[in-house]
C-alpha cells in the first residue's frame, strides 16, 4: 500500500546500517551532524526524505503541529474535547478547550514546539548538505531545495499561527546549542510581527521558483503547493494585529498582491486542479493521492516496516469511536478513545431555510440534545439510535453535514448497512453523541491498527482547491468587489448540492432532508458587501468544519473573543462543564511559550501577553 509513492522509510537508515533513524536523525537545536559523513550527492535524498518522514512520524498523540483537531477545532465553536469525561485530558486538552487555565506548563505545547523544530532542523541540514553541489552533480537540486524551503516555511507558518512570535531558524544558524539558544522568538526592535511573516513569505516564494509543477513521486511538494502558501501567507499578513493580537487594519494593497498567485492556480482548473465532483472524495482513503482537489497531502502508510505499527497518523489516534463496531463477541474494530465530538452549535450551523440558504439568525435556538431525552433528563436511546428523527426531520440541511458529522442511527462513512450506534460514544452525558467523521475511515478500509491507541493511515490533505477558491472570494469581498466573489462561493455550494449520491439509507432514501441553493441576488438574497462577508464566513465554516480551520479563520478575522464567548454562553446552558470557560482577548489568541522552552532559551524568548 502506497509503496509507489515517496518512500517514507528513511534512506539514511540503510546508509548508516542502523535500526532506528530516530536515534540518529531526531535533529534538534542541540545536535548537528558531522559534516564529514554522508556528504556525497547520492546521500542528499536521504536527508530530504528524513524531513518528510518527521512530519508524519509524530509519536505522541498531542504534539503534531500539522494535525489541527485540538488546536483549531476543539479551541473553536466546532468541537468538544470528547473522551472519557472532563478529567480525561491528554495534553491538558480540557484546559486548552476552556482557555481559562492555560499556562506555560500546559501539556501538548512543549511537544508541538519541540517536534516542529526537529522538522525545521532536518530541512536546514538537507539545505546545508546540498549547497555545495552543482545541478550537474545533483540533478534534483532545485526540487530538493524547494521542497526543504517549503516544509521549513510551512512548519514555521504553523508555529506562527499557534504562538505568533517564534524563532526563525534557517540554514545559516549553525554550531552547538548556544547558537540556537541565541535566536530570539521576537525581535524587539521590530514594531510588529510582519517581519516574521515576510521571512516565511520570502521562503515560500523561493520554493515556488525552484519547484516543478509536477513531481514523479506522489507526496512530494509541487509548485502549486508553494504558490498556494504564498497566497495564504499574504492573506494572513493583510490582517494586521497590534501587540494585544487585535486586528487594527486590513491592508488592501497586500490582499491585492495575493490575487495573482491565486489566479496561477485557478487558471489550471480543468487540468491539474479542480473540485471533485463529490465532496466526500476528499475524505476517503481510496482517494489518497488521487484527486485534483488535493494540492498537497501528508503521506501515511500501513505497510511501512520502519516502525512495528507502520507510519500512521498518530496525532489523531485518540479520535476513533469507542468499542465499535463489534465484529465478534468482545472484538471491536475501533477501540479508542472517542475524543473529538461535534458541538451542538456547529451541528445547528448546517440547517438551511426555505430558500436553501443558511439560517444565519436563528440557527442555534434549539439543539440535538433537546430532542433525544426522556422527561427525567436521561437519554432515550431508542430515539438516539433511530436517528433522532424529531430533530433532524424538523429542518432541512446542507448536505455537507453528512460528510462531516454522523449521529447514531445514520450511516457510518457512507455505508447504509453500518449505522453508527450510541455504544460507540464513551461519555454521552458530557459530550453527547455527534461524531466528526471526515478523518475517520470505514472499518473495512484495510488502513486501521491498534496497539493500545487507535490509528489509521489515511493521508491528510493539507491544501485543497476549495481553500483557494474561498481565499479568492474573501479577498474580493474585502476589496469591495463582492459581485466578483459570488461565483466562487456558488461554485462551492453547487458542488455541495451535487454531493448526494453517497448520502443514502439502505432503502435508497436520503439520510436527511437536504436542501441547499446558490446565492441569487434579488431572488433569495440581497448581495451587499456585509451580506457577502457573512456568507463567506459561513461557507468557510461549513466547507472546512472539523478540519481545524475554524479557530485560525476567526483569529485572522479578529473575531475570536466575540465568537468564542458567545459560543460559551449558549453552550453553558447545555453542558455545565462550560461554566469555567472564558476567552480573554489579548491573551488567548495565541498559546504561551512552554516553560521548558523559556528555560532553554536562557532569557532570549519573550513570553506572550497575559501569561
Amino acid at each position: 500500500m502506497k509503496s509507489k509513492y515517496i518512500t517514507l522509510s528513511i534512506v539514511l537508515c540503510s546508509l548508516l546500517g542502523v535500526s532506528s533513524c530516530d536515534s540518529y536523525l531526531d535533529i534538534n537545536p542541540k545536535q548537528v551532524l558531522d559534516q564529514n559523513i554522508l556528504n556525497k550527492p547520492s546521500d542528499i535524498e536521504g536527508f530530504v526524505t528524513a524531513a518528510y518522514a518527521r512530519m508524519c512520524e509524530m509519536g505522541s498523540l498531542d504534539s503534531s503541529p500539522y494535525m489541527y483537531w485540538w488546536s483549531g477545532s476543539m479551541r473553536s465553536d466546532d468541537c468538544y474535547k470528547g473522551g472519557g469525561g472532563v478529567a480525561d485530558a491528554v495534553g491538558s486538552f480540557g484546559n486548552i478547550s476552556l482557555f481559562t487555565y492555560v499556562n506555560p506548563n500546559t501539556g501538548a505545547l512543549d511537544g508541538t514546539w519541540y517536534n516542529s523544530y526537529q522538522v525545521i532542523q532536518r530541512c536546514n541540514t538537507a539545505i546545508q548538505r546540498m549547497a555545495d553541489f552543482t545541478e550537474e552533480e545533483l540533478p534534483n537540486k532545485n526540487s530538493f531545495m524547494g521542497e526543504m524551503l517549503f516544509i521549513r516555511s510551512f512548519t514555521l507558518y504553523r508555529l506562527k499561527k499557534l504562538w505568533k512570535y517564534v524563532p526563525y531558524i534557517d540554514e545559516n544558524v549553525v554550531g552547538m546549542s548556544d547558537a540556537f539558544e541565541a535566536v530570539p522568538n521576537r525581535e524587539l526592535d521590530k514594531g510588529n510581527d510582519l517581519y516574521l511573516w515576510q521571512r516565511i513569505l520570502d521562503d515560500f516564494k523561493k520554493a515556488e521558483e525552484l519547484l516543478p509543477l509536477d513531481q514523479m513521486d506522489k507526496g512530494r511538494v509541487s509548485r502549486n503547493a508553494a504558490t498556494a502558501m504564498v497566497a495564504r501567507t499574504i492573506l494572513n499578513m493583510a490582517y494586521e494585529q497590534d501587540d494585544r493580537h487585535q486586528v487594527i487594519n486590513i491592508n488592501k494593497e497586500l490582499l491585492a498582491e495575493a490575487l495573482p498567485y491565486i489566479d496561477k492556480i485557478i487558471d489550471q482548473e480543468g487540468g491539474r486542479v479542480g473540485l471533485e465532483s463529490d465532496f466526500g472524495n476528499n475524505f476517503l482513503v481510496e482517494y489518497d493521492n488521487a484527486t485534483k482537489e488535493s494540492i498537497w497531502e501528508l503521506q501515511f502508510a500501513l505497510d511501512n516496516n520502519f516502525h512495528t505499527a507502520g507510519r500512521f497518523n498518530r496525532a489523531e489516534g485518540l479520535n476513533h469511536p469507542w468499542m465499535w463496531p463489534e465484529i465478534q463477541p468482545g472484538n471491536f474494530v475501533f477501540k479508542c478513545c472517542d475524543f473529538n465530538h461535534a458541538s451542538y452549535t456547529l451541528t445547528n450551523a448546517f440547517k438551511t431555510d426555505e430558500n436553501g440558504l443558511p439560517r444565519f439568525e436563528d440557527y442555534n435556538e434549539d439543539d440535538y440534545g433537546q430532542y433525544i431525552k426522556n422527561s427525567d433528563g436521561s437519554y432515550n436511546l431508542d430515539i438516539v439510535n433511530s436517528g433522532a428523527k424529531p430533530y433532524f426531520d424538523k429542518y432541512t440541511w446542507d448536505p455537507r453535514f453528512s460528510h462531516t458529522i454522523v449521529a447514531p442511527g445514520q450511516p457510518w462513512k457512507y455505508d447504509p448497512d453500518l449505522l453508527f450506534h450510541s455504544t460507540a460514544t464513551r461519555d454521552p452525558i458530557t459530550y453527547s453523541f455527534l461524531k466528526p467523521i471526515k478523518d475517520m475511515p470505514h472499518p473495512d478500509c484495510g488502513c486501521i491498527a491498534y496497539d493500545g491507541w487507535q490509528f489509521n493511515s489515511m493521508n491528510k490533505k493539507m491544501i485543497r482547491y476549495d481553500d483557494v477558491l474561498l481565499w479568492k472570494a474573501e479577498i474580493l469581498i474585502q476589496l469591495d468587489r463582492e459581485m466578483e466573489a459570488l461565483p466562487y462561493i456558488n461554485q462551492i455550494r453547487t458542488r455541495a448540492a451535487n454531493s448526494l449520491v453517497r448520502l443514502t439509507q439502505a432503502d435508497g432514501s436520503y439520510t436527511m432532508n437536504y436542501h441547499i441553493a446558490t446565492y441569487q441576488p434579488g431572488i433569495n438574497c440581497n448581495w451587499t458587501k456585509d451580506f457577502a462577508w457573512k456568507a463567506l464566513m459561513w461557507e468557510n465554516r461549513l466547507e472546512f468544519a472539523c478540519e481545524g480551520h475554524r479557530f485560525f479563520d476567526l483569529q485572522r478575522w479578529g473575531l475570536l473573543e466575540k465568537t468564542i464567548n458567545e459560543y460559551f454562553a449558549i453552550e453553558r446552558t447545555r453542558f455545565d462543564w462550560f461554566n469555567d470557560a472564558r476567552f480573554t482577548a489579548g491573551r488567548d489568541e495565541y498559546f504561551p511559550i512552554s516553560q521548558p522552552q523559556m528555560n532553554y532559551s536562557k532569557g532570549n524568548y519573550t513570553q506572550n501577553p497575559g501569561y
